[in-house]
């Protein structure tokens, strides 16, 4: 969809790339289509794991501090992120230089793009293709209070790329009070975000080694501030592809099920099957879902034992023990 627009910028002239210079383009997602840009000026920064893996795997720059002399700027659903990263965009810009705002309108791009004219910003003409919208604008000054700031949230802190910016969500509070007063020496924190249930892990007795695993950049540095503890190890790794230096004794997890705003099962299903890879042979894991998904399934092939112990009415508490391997 984003190479549709873009595509339609360039050949109707609404988009004049600079004949020398990179081209920087923000937070791309997996699958985005770039070829209508000159592959070897474009530089993709990101900091999901994921997409960073997935352009730096077809041969992309995924580093570089420019210049730029132009940028293409993918919008993200949360406002509080699009704007920071409008921001990010316009100040890597020498003044005047193009930038193209690019969004689904599912995602808020009509919203933003009020934003940028009530603020002032110059720009070109609205293009409408493939069910979202784009837009050139005039590299200037960013607005003041768009640029990403750290928030403090029930003593943790968070930033506008992270789930659950606002404070813990319900499903990891629930699953926080209902650990275990003793937890086995080496945990890990399947899709950690910003640490919420890693302070819950941590405050257990018991526990020697905590790996919190985040494809999130942003979230992972958020948990780094938020848990200044020498048991704690970082990975900025997508949970699937992450190989830990030895097996677990417990996995925690608040898995994510979303692909854009499309419910995806499978996302949960491959944080299941991560953990039953790399726990021991007496593991447990400790999850929250929503009780909508259809976990169970999964669940019993792969351990022994599964119990609900406890939720309310959105979320269920499992804990699995035992996992069963192929003989």
């Amino acid at each position: 969809m984003l190479a549709a627009r873009l595509e339609l910028a360039l050949n109707e002239g609404a988009l004049v790339l600079p004949p020398a210079g990179g081209i920087l383009v923000l937070r791309p997602r997996a699958g985005d289509d770039l070829s209508p840009l000159p592959r070897d000026r474009v530089v993709v920064r990101t900091g999901f794991r994921p997409d960073f893996h997935h352009f730096q795997k077809a041969g992309y720059a995924t580093s570089g501090d420019g210049p730029f002399a132009a940028a293409v700027v993918c919008l993200p659903r949360a406002r509080a992120a699009a704007l920071a990263l409008l921001a990010e965009g316009l100040a890597a810009l020498p003044p005047g230089a193009p930038l193209l705002l690019d969004g689904q309108k599912t995602d808020g791009i009509e919203a933003i793009i009020k934003t940028c004219r009530a603020e002032g910003l110059l720009m070109g003409e609205v293009l409408s293709k493939a069910h979202g919208k784009a837009v050139v604008l005039r590299a200037a000054p960013p607005p003041a209070g768009w640029a990403a700031q750290p928030r403090q949230v029930e003593g943790f802190t968070t930033g506008p790329f992270c789930f659950s910016a606002d404070g813990p969500d319900r499903g990891s509070a629930l699953l926080a009070a209902a650990l275990p007063a003793r937890l086995p020496p080496r945990v890990a924190d399947l899709g950690a975000g910003w640490g919420c249930l890693s302070r819950a892990i941590l405050a257990r007795d018991g526990v020697a080694e905590l790996d919190l695993v985040e494809a999130e950049a942003e979230a992972l540095a958020c948990a780094k501030v938020n848990l200044p503890d020498p048991r704690a190890r970082f990975h900025w790794a997508d949970v699937p592809a992450f190989k830990p230096s030895k097996l677990w004794d417990a996995v925690v997890m608040n898995p994510p099920f979303h692909t854009g705003r499309a419910p995806d099962p499978a996302l949960g299903e491959a944080f299941i099957r991560a953990a039953h890879r790399y726990l021991t042979p007496s593991g447990s894991l400790w999850l929250v879902a929503n009780r909508h998904l259809p976990y169970d399934r999964s669940l019993t092939i792969l351990f022994r034992q599964v119990e609900e112990i406890g939720g309310d009415a959105a979320f269920r508490l499992t804990r699995a023990a035992l996992p069963i391997r192929a003989r």
